[in-house]
């Protein structure tokens, strides 16, 4: 524990702060170390060091220190070796032979190292690059039965007081779920214990995943009645929670309560604490699937209300095309800092440091046709894989495999960019079929060999002749290896990065934005109701913002399946297929697959990309195994306890097959 605190303090130094992040990342670390025990099980409801605790209530000025503690654990996202939720997924792959990033913990989820002796991104005590929720939650009480005493903080105005404890029940309410959709049913720690309580109060049991959803979302609207509706004071507070991010986290909870991987779940019909309590109701309920749909729609009415709206990106001084206009507004949409989609941003753990080292490690920086850019460039080790690259619809927005109108059966064929592909490819230069006839977010969201990538700094100012990307063995070199699928992260740079001087702009982790609440409400209604109107209307809407035709038009005109659409079922594929691209690399995929049940599906089978070390395009050019993945079903739907946290507390049952 001492190492990893030691670990962000040097990480946090050297990386320096941004814009509204000051207080949520260096207060909460120095608060960090006094009021949490290494020595303690990762479920202590006791806790230590009473009389600093004590001390952090005696004025405004401290209990706002410890405010930033309980903000301090919030995820670090924008690190790949924390964030499970991408590195995990199938849309990217690591390779990192130099060994120039660690090599264990989360970077070795994929490669199926997971275990209950030692679990990788254990959420529960925070070891293994992971934060410890328990330990927020612990902190998060603390400060909610502190602040909540009238006769403590006397500095403190009464709605400063509301607002605060309202930041804090979120958070709580976060720190739970993130542990719920890790581990389904879990100890709720609703107070903290004296230090005198009874050893049996203090060995806590699972509850059952319906109570478990019922008490988060009952500390969402009971943060969301005082939290602010904006956050005015932008230069200091950006980062800190609102209504709206209290409506629409309760809504993600619900559409994942009510996702197959929890709901009338058979793989735990017989999952019992020792008392013989069942875990999981194994009944379906479709109420679950209205209640969340009803969720998201008021999360989506109070965040328009607010101006929360898909971002759109402002015309530029100098003029662009429509295409690359259309692709500015997808990239933008996650890497714009403070754009008018964003519900929540992470800032807390999202200093410099890490922002940039996500940046240079996820996104070719270099290999463009600038030989001095190339010479000083960082090496990316993440990129996206083929099987990413093909869930993109083709300009028809259909599936590769199911438009009827172009031909995607040789995706290595080789074709010559011509200039009507000027925008997307670059003019005369031969690179895949695969990269030809693609939607606009394929050219948004991702870098390959002979793609276009218009950037702030175009040496034409304008997207005629400006960067494009050179990713073949030689033409690279050794000191800056090309990702170990030939694809880069293009939508997570963002477009005022300078070549030149390697500068990295810091923008919040996108942890909820209106894109993502639109496509769960549209998920959580077809399944309630079948595809009623507004379950088109908002799949739709995105759609639109990305320059793609409505799904009526595109599947009934270019499928192959052209009623796909007019299906419950139907629906939910497109749907589940519109999140994989439209939130591709925010780190969702991988915990959709969870509740969806697919993983056993889609996280299993080969891990493909392009031959990277080859120099000529035919060469180049061919589909080569890079891993073999392997998910076992059911156990690694959720995440196995430390079996040493089972010695302590005996109360404690471990999750199914582990």
């Amino acid at each position: 524990m001492k190492t990893n605190f030691i670990k962000n303090i040097k990480r946090l130094v050297s990386g320096g702060t941004s814009k509204g992040n000051i207080a949520l990342t260096v207060m909460g670390l120095i608060m960090l170390a006094p009021v949490s025990s290494c020595k303690k099980s990762f479920l202590d409801v006791v806790p230590d060091n009473v009389s600093t605790i004590a001390n952090a209530f005696v004025s405004k000025t401290e209990a706002e220190k410890y405010l930033f503690t309980c903000y301090s654990y919030l995820p670090i996202e924008t690190d790949p070796t924390f964030n499970v939720g991408l590195t995990a997924s199938d849309e990217v792959w690591v390779e990192d032979p130099a060994n120039h990033i660690r090599s264990t913990n989360v970077l070795q989820l994929p490669r199926g190292f997971q275990n209950s002796s030692d679990p990788i991104a254990n959420y529960m005590n925070g070891t293994r690059d992971a934060v410890s929720n328990y330990k927020a939650i612990r902190d998060c009480n603390v400060f909610i039965e502190n602040v909540s005493d009238q006769t403590k903080v006397r500095d403190l105005d009464i709605d400063t007081r509301e607002r605060w404890i309202a930041e804090a029940q979120f958070l709580k309410a976060f720190y739970h779920f993130q542990l719920f959709r890790a581990y389904g049913p879990i100890p709720i720690i609703d107070k903290n214990l004296p230090i005198d309580a009874p050893i049996d109060q203090i060995r806590v049991k699972r509850r059952p995943v319906d109570e478990v959803v019922n008490y988060i979302a009952g500390l969402y609207d009971q943060a969301a009645a005082k939290l602010p509706l904006t956050i005015r004071n932008e230069g200091s507070e950006l980062g800190r929670v609102t209504k709206a991010a209290a409506l629409s986290m309760k809504a993600k909870l619900l559409v994942t309560a009510a996702s197959p991987l929890f709901n009338g779940n058979p793989d735990y019909s017989s999952f019992k604490n020792k008392d013989g309590e069942l875990l999981f109701n194994s009944a379906y309920s479709a109420e679950k699937w209205q209640k969340a749909a009803d969720a998201c729609k008021v999360a989506i009415d109070f965040c328009e209300s607010q101006n929360i709206q898909l971002y759109t990106f402002p015309t530029p001084t100098n003029p662009l095309s429509q295409t690359t206009m259309t692709q500015m507004s997808i990239r933008n949409a996650m890497s714009e800092k403070w754009n008018s989609e964003l519900i929540w941003g992470l800032t807390a753990n999202n200093n410099i440091g890490y922002n940039s080292f996500f940046q240079s490690m996820c996104a070719g920086q270099y290999d463009f046709n600038n030989a001095d850019a190339a010479k000083s460039a960082n090496r990316p080790l993440l990129g996206p894989t083929i099987k990413m690259a093909k869930l993109f619809y083709t300009k028809n927005g259909v599936p590769i495999n199911e438009d009827k109108t172009l031909d995607f059966s040789n995706i290595a064929e080789l074709r010559v960019g011509t200039h009507a592909d000027r925008f997307n490819i670059k003019e005369g230069e031969t690179t895949a079929r695969l990269n030809f006839d693609r939607e606009p977010r394929y050219y948004a969201d991702l870098g390959f060999d002979r793609g276009v990538w218009y950037m702030a700094n175009s040496p034409s100012r304008t997207d005629e002749d400006t960067w494009w990307m050179k990713a073949r063995g030689a033409e690279v070199g050794q000191s800056s290896p090309i990702p170990i699928a030939g694809f880069y992260m293009k939508k997570a740079l963002n477009w005022h990065y300078e070549w030149a001087t390697v500068t990295y702009i810091n923008y919040p982790w996108p942890e909820m934005r209106l894109s993502d609440l639109y496509l769960l409400y549209a998920e959580a209604l077809n399944e309630a109701q079948g595809p009623v109107a507004d379950v088109y209307t908002y799949v739709n809407k995105i759609r639109a913002r990305a320059g793609l035709p409505t799904v009526q038009d595109s599947w009934s005109n270019y499928s192959i399946n052209p009623t796909k659409y007019t299906t419950k079922e139907g629906m939910r594929s497109i749907i589940q297929r519109e999140r994989a691209v439209e939130l591709c690399f925010e780190g969702h995929r991988f915990w959709d697959l969870l509740r969806w049940k697919t993983a056993g599906i889609e996280l299993n089978g080969n891990v493909t990309g392009w031959s990277i070390n080859e120099n000529s395009p035919d060469l180049y050019y061919r589909e080569r195994t890079i891993f073999s993945r392997h998910f076992v079903v059911p156990r690694d739907y959720l995440w196995p306890i430390q079996e040493n946290d089972l010695l302590v507390n005996q109360n404690l049952v471990q999750n199914p097959n582990w």
